[in-house]
């Protein structure tokens, strides 16, 4: 539904802001080939370590797969990766998408999924219809206009999405669906999927990230015997809804909703629960734009939805640290977890300790730290854990210097030295020759 397009990388409906606004920080701005961010500029366009030492080194590297299949839809890698000015996805996206972590019963985002749908099957008379398989690979009107984003919008950009060429994308939320489901007649559903966003790196933002989103369409028959408005009905009910909803995952908590803006729902509302000592943003939802519900064929109804991020509720239910440990696949996370059970608690099996590296440069006006977190993430994997911005200033000639700090750490072995080194000097390489920078 529309409201997903609102979800920040492991945040919930609440951070749409962020995706669609980025604190005024993006802009379609363009850069050195491959990573630009625009369509328009995308057009124009060490030898010491033992065998041994590489083997082990190398463990943590998935392979990549040729063909994957996702909701009956075969997908080779080179539908995805492509070497043209117009495709920014890598291999490491590449091979996240046959994962479906939301299938796997006994992992903590299918759990939490799970736990979600018992919720909706035991409230509601009519089920809901349940969608958690449906392809990844979307079209820009999917993901876009058919959510009401404008066309000059910053979420268009090649900074933040995916694009496979300019005219199809890995979707950036499950609104991408919205507007088929409705358009086939189903009147309430949920919609489960992987969605992907170029991000920053740090313990809760990750470019593969998974989101649910409801939807509960209503006829002037459910409304006008309650003496309401369309609008008035839907909000209350859905207020209703969430709040069982949040009861169900968290236990009997004191909760708060705040008016917000969503440029697809009207009104629009945050939901945030007192849990933990600290107030905790739930999800956000709002009452449909008519717009949305009449393109697809519904102009005399109303409907109701939210939207949240999977990987936010679960890092809290579970006590979860840091988001790369969804992808593990070592058995001292994975055994932690079974089906049905919501809520066990995370016990932490390693204490590795972190690797700081620090790397200067004078940046370009192309620059943007999206792509900086591509080229370092395309090398380390998910042995980078932090890239921060720690200092920055502008010289007499007008040049700008950043130097950002980047904290390497496997969840599962300890890093020597020299494979930290390696690996920062290929950082360094990649970083100068892909995105225009002078190495200070």
């Amino acid at each position: 539904m529309a409201v997903a397009v609102a979800f920040g990388q492991s945040t919930a409906f609440s951070k749409a802001l962020l995706f669609l606004h980025r604190n005024g920080r993006r802009s379609f701005t363009s850069f050195s080939l491959p990573y630009s961010s625009s369509p328009a500029a995308a057009s124009s366009s060490s030898s010491a370590f033992s065998s041994a030492d590489k083997l082990r080194r190398q463990k943590w590297r998935v392979p990549v797969a040729s063909v994957l299949e996702r909701g009956g839809v075969k997908i080779a890698r080179d539908d995805v990766v492509r070497d043209e000015p117009s495709n920014n996805i890598p291999d490491t996206i590449f091979t996240k998408l046959g994962q479906q972590l939301h299938r796997r019963d006994q992992h903590p985002i299918g759990i939490l999924k799970n736990a979600i749908f018992d919720y909706f099957d035991s409230s509601y008379e009519n089920k809901f219809d349940k969608f958690d398989d449906l392809c990844p690979i979307v079209t820009v009107k999917q993901n876009f206009d058919d959510v009401l984003v404008p066309a000059d919008h910053v979420s268009r950009s090649y900074n933040d999405t995916y694009y496979i060429d300019p005219r199809t994308v890995l979707r950036c939320h499950t609104s991408a669906h919205q507007a088929e489901i409705l358009s086939k007649g189903h009147k309430q559903f949920l919609v489960t999927g992987d969605v992907y966003r170029r991000d920053s790196i740090d313990s809760t933002h990750y470019p593969v990230f998974h989101q649910m989103e409801g939807v509960r369409v209503f006829s002037p028959n459910d409304w006008e015997s309650s003496g309401k408005d369309g609008a008035a009905y839907a909000a209350e009910d859905l207020k209703k809804c969430l709040e069982g909803l949040a009861r169900h995952l968290f236990g009997a908590v004191e909760m708060r909703w705040t008016d917000t803006y969503f440029p697809f729902t009207d009104p629009s509302f945050e939901l945030e629960i007192y849990f933990q000592e600290k107030w905790l943003e739930v999800l956000g939802c709002g009452v449909t734009e008519q717009e949305i519900l009449k393109r697809s064929g519904n102009s005399n109804n109303v409907a109701w939805a939210f939207g949240l991020g999977l990987e936010r509720l679960a890092m809290v239910l579970f006590d979860i640290p840091d988001i790369r440990l969804f992808w593990s696949t070592d058995e001292r996370f994975t055994s932690q977890f079974s089906k049905g059970q919501l809520g066990v608690k995370f016990k932490p099996f390693s204490k590795f300790p972190p690797c700081y590296k620090d790397m200067s440069f004078w940046i370009s006006e192309s620059f943007t730290e999206n792509n900086l977190c591509e080229v370092i993430r395309g090398i380390a994997g998910d042995l980078v854990e932090e890239v921060c911005l720690i200092d920055n200033f502008t010289n007499k000639k007008g040049m700008t210097s950043h130097c950002y700090r980047i904290a390497y750490r496997s969840m599962e072995r300890s890093l020597t030295d020299d494979e930290i080194n390696e690996l920062q000097w290929k950082v360094r390489e990649q970083v100068e020759s892909k995105l225009n920078v002078v190495l200070r």
